[in-house]
């Protein structure tokens, strides 16, 4: 299948000033996540990658590594709307499909990104997707950091929360059967969606849980999630983190 990775980037950053330049083996993280992405096994088609970046620094670090990149603007209030604003630069069509990998992720799985594509492309009741795996600990259980997601019978989003859901009544010192669903936060999106999302007035669940998504269910779309069994590796928001994978790459 056809679809475009984008990848928001934002120079800004209160915990790593300059996180999307920041060096793993010489090359910026930013890069080396658009290369995780193109890492696809042979067998699979690789997808356009783009970064969408909010500074001439990143785009021409991008250009020097032979990632595609695109200016947008240094004002935009969220992702989305940086993620809409790319779509219009690129020239994307409302029935395609994007998927939105976070600039400080470079230890992704790249299957999961082609899962998160495919699986939008075969459920066409939906208009996003997304990604979860199971939980294994009654730590993250109950860690307001740990977003959990329930589903319905056809592993649609019924609601995201950094509450325990859902919660076991009887047991709550234990986890629940089946395990509850710690949320990726990997989307896929329609492109003619993800243009009207930004003019979505904001949920109250939105506000109160502080989850962007909450604001589609609570407009009346419907997210699809794919349940990965491979836990996806830790992104980057701190300098210990940045050594921390510096270490995992062998940098």
């Amino acid at each position: 299948m056809n679809f475009t990775v984008l990848i928001p980037a934002r120079l800004a950053s209160t915990r790593l000033p300059n996180k999307p330049l920041a060096s793993i083996g010489g090359v910026p993280m930013v890069v080396r996540v658009a290369q995780r992405v193109l890492s696809m096994a042979p067998s699979q088609p690789l997808p356009r990658v783009v970064v969408a970046a909010d500074s001439l620094q990143i785009v021409s670090a991008c250009q020097s590594h032979g990632i595609e990149a695109v200016l947008t603007r240094d004002d935009h209030p969220s992702g989305s709307d940086r993620l809409a604003e790319a779509c219009t630069l690129l020239g994307l069509a409302d029935d395609e499909i994007v998927v939105n990998v976070q600039g400080d992720e470079p230890l992704i799985d790249p299957p999961l990104v082609t899962a998160v594509a495919t699986l939008l492309q075969q459920t066409p009741q939906a208009h996003m997707s997304t990604a979860a795996h199971a939980i294994d600990s009654v730590a993250d259980f109950h860690n307001p950091n740990v977003v959990k997601v329930v589903l319905d019978a056809q592993n649609m989003g019924l609601y995201f929360s950094r509450a325990p859901i859902a919660y076991p009544r009887d047991t709550p010192q234990q986890l629940p059967q089946p395990a509850p669903l710690r949320h990726i936060g990997i989307y896929g999106y329609r492109v003619g969606f993800l243009r009207r999302f930004p003019a979505l007035s904001q949920a109250p669940i939105e506000l109160t849980e502080s989850l962007e998504q909450l604001r589609a269910l609570w407009h009346g779309y419907r997210i699809a999630v794919h349940v990965t069994q491979q836990i996806p590796g830790a992104g980057v928001d701190t300098p210990q983190d940045l050594e921390r994978v510096r270490q995992l790459l062998g940098h």
